[in-house]
């Protein structure tokens, strides 16, 4: 099996990943707790695909190792597209789940029902250490609800309901999210591109 790195510290996407790629034996996908460390890269692009890229070319020219890196986030239309490529530091720190989901059910605390629009949206990238890549995307509209439900997921998915769903995407078993999810639409999208670099 070849070891491809998932360049990120989120144990969540890290379990999400292996699950989607369960498919592909070739491949054996290892997280950063798995190599030589490195320095946090900055998300400084201005788009999911721009985040993306910059984490998998750094873990691709730190380890050698084919890497995978994604950048993704909740878009609200009621706050102009917002979160977007800040939602894991909506709140001021990096990956405090609780706080960004507390801060955007404030900010929408006076928005009808009717303009809480939103869309998950993931932008999956895969770089060589030879510099080929490919970047894929997926995303999943949906509404936020004024309540956090349902315990599974991270991040935003306790009020986050996709459309033609009623339960939260923290609700849903993980198979069926994993089906439904921004992130399962763009790494199933990624997947074959990856599955050939590693032959």
């Amino acid at each position: 099996m070849t070891p491809v790195l998932l360049a990120t510290r989120n144990d969540g996407k890290l379990v999400e990943l292996r699950r989607i790629l369960l498919a592909f034996e070739q491949i054996q996908l290892v997280g950063l707790a798995d190599v030589a460390g490195y320095d946090d890269v900055a998300e400084t692009g201005a788009t999911f695909a721009d985040n993306a890229l910059l984490k998998a070319r750094e873990g691709a020219l730190r380890t050698g190792l084919v890497t995978v890196a994604d950048d993704s986030g909740l878009c609200i239309e009621a706050l102009g597209g917002m979160p977007g490529v800040l939602s894991a530091r909506w709140s001021g720190g990096h990956g405090d789940d609780d706080a960004n989901l507390r801060l955007v059910l404030a900010q929408l605390a006076d928005t009808p029902d009717e303009r809480r629009a939103a869309e998950f949206v993931c932008a999956a990238a895969v770089v060589t250490s030879d510099g080929r890549e490919h970047v894929e995307h997926g995303r999943v509209v949906g509404t936020i609800i004024r309540e956090p439900r349902g315990d599974g997921g991270f991040g935003y998915d306790p009020i986050f309901v996709p459309a033609s769903e009623t339960r939260t995407t923290a609700e849903m078993p993980a198979a069926e999210k994993d089906g439904i999810s921004h992130r399962g639409k763009a790494f199933r999208a990624l997947a074959p591109h990856l599955a050939a670099l590693v032959r």
